[in-house]
């Protein structure tokens, strides 16, 4: 045990007295800190002013040319900074060719959007046609927003027609809602804010990515420590003092005090970040114990099976084969997590509660998303995970004996389960 402690503070210490280390440990919080200002003031900006959106209009119904040139006045005053400007093109006495000719201005650049409303768009089943034109990322917003004028017109008109008062409809149907927050004092309470609601919801993803990016992002040093020492031959030399498995242990627990410091200091800089913008993030010493827990045990089943594969490898260009199916499991949760935080007790949230590789990620954040889940499936699954734990800790300490000292062709998948059935 005494050979693995220093060993775990030998690779610590190699890692964390590096200048690329800790300018990116300093660095972390200033990054984090500047995104959610940024995204603050993003959200709260209108942008800058783009050029006016060419739009060309053939009113086929030739009763809502008038309506629709109100409603665009009317988005224009209220968006001085994302401003339109409408070219009508009167569908006469035929038709087709007008719709032909603002096809050909589209396409030739002298419009950016060319509309076609149906004449029977107000009282029938017609409909309202946007057409464009290789359109650029640049104006997509705007096209999009395109069809509020034209809705409004076609509502208003069939206002009028059914004789009802558009703004009476407007009173009646406006209801102010104010959502309030309630504090842990009989008094306290707080306004939530559009903000609060959303970091409400990102909290759970944020300790689920907390958890992948720590376990893959420190595990994967763990390839180019063994690589680097395999191919300079300094691992013969720590073998001869130390067993292939102390080796192995010993690496891994380094790294894994890695990973702490590392999210620690993620965490500690995003939830100042966060505070310093008014958000609150409601966070329990409970939560951090279990992120702890699923942390370590998912970081040492990652590190071990990373373990072995580096050993078989001789370079990291060969490990990159190997990764991708390892990589392509871890990534399901992240892909999911939307569906998940809805279903933090659903049957899916539950199933890969108990699938090992997944299982820090998922209930961590299915435990930060609600407070309801059963104690037993949280027990259930960190038993379960430590036993994973130890059984891809002996599989991996059995090929990091054998292949740690073997150079040229990489091994294939049967000689490496010949050394795991070996005793």
């Amino acid at each position: 045990m005494q050979k693995i402690l220093r060993i775990a503070q030998r690779e610590y210490l190699d890692t964390v007295k590096t200048k690329t280390f800790l300018l990116g440990l300093l660095m972390v919080p200033f990054i984090i800190g500047g995104m959610i200002f940024f995204v603050g003031r993003m959200a709260r900006g209108k942008g800058g002013r783009r050029p006016p959106i060419r739009v060309a209009v053939t009113d086929l119904s030739k009763e809502l040319s008038a309506k629709i040139k109100i409603c665009f006045d009317e988005h224009d005053t209220y968006h001085s900074e994302r401003q339109f400007s409408l070219q009508e093109l009167p569908a006469g006495e035929n038709p087709s060719e007008v719709e032909k000719e603002g096809k050909n201005k589209l396409r030739s650049g002298q419009v950016d959007a060319y509309v076609v409303v149906d004449s029977n768009v107000v009282e029938g089943a017609g409909k309202i046609h946007i057409y464009t034109y290789k359109p650029k990322p640049t104006k997509a917003e705007a096209i999009w927003s395109i069809e509020n004028p034209f809705r409004k017109a076609v509502v208003s008109r069939r206002y009028e027609i059914e004789q009802i008062d558009r703004d009476l409809v407007r009173k009646l149907g406006h209801v102010p809602i104010k959502t309030l927050e309630l504090g842990a004092g009989a008094d306290e309470e707080r306004v939530q804010s559009e903000g609060q609601r959303v970091v409400g919801m990102m909290v759970p993803f944020f300790f689920m990515y907390l958890i992948f990016m720590g376990i893959v992002g420190t595990g994967q040093q763990m390839l180019s420590s063994i690589i680097e020492e395999k191919s300079s031959r300094i691992m013969e030399v720590l073998l001869s003092a130390v067993s292939p498995f102390e080796l192995m242990a010993g690496k891994i627990v380094g790294l894994a005090g890695i990973g702490i410091t590392v999210t620690g200091l993620w965490a500690v800089a995003a939830y100042a970040a966060a505070r310093s913008q008014g958000l609150s993030v409601d966070v329990t010493g409970q939560l951090m114990l279990y992120f702890v827990v699923y942390y370590i045990l998912g970081f040492l089943m990652f590190s071990s099976v990373l373990a072995g594969v580096g050993s078989v490898c001789n370079t990291l260009k060969e490990t990159q084969s190997l990764m991708m199916p390892i990589m392509m499991v871890f990534i399901i949760p992240l892909i999911g997590w939307f569906k998940l935080v809805q279903s933090p007790d659903g049957m899916l949230a539950r199933v890969l509660s108990f699938v090992p590789p997944l299982t820090p990620m998922v209930m961590i954040l299915r435990l930060s998303a609600s407070e309801d889940i059963w104690i037993v499936e949280v027990f259930a699954s960190i038993v379960l995970l430590a036993v994973a734990v130890l059984g891809v800790m002996w599989a991996a300490a059995k090929v990091f004996r054998t292949g740690i000292l073997m150079y040229g062709k990489r091994p294939g998948p049967r000689e490496i389960l010949r050394w795991l059935r070996q005793g």
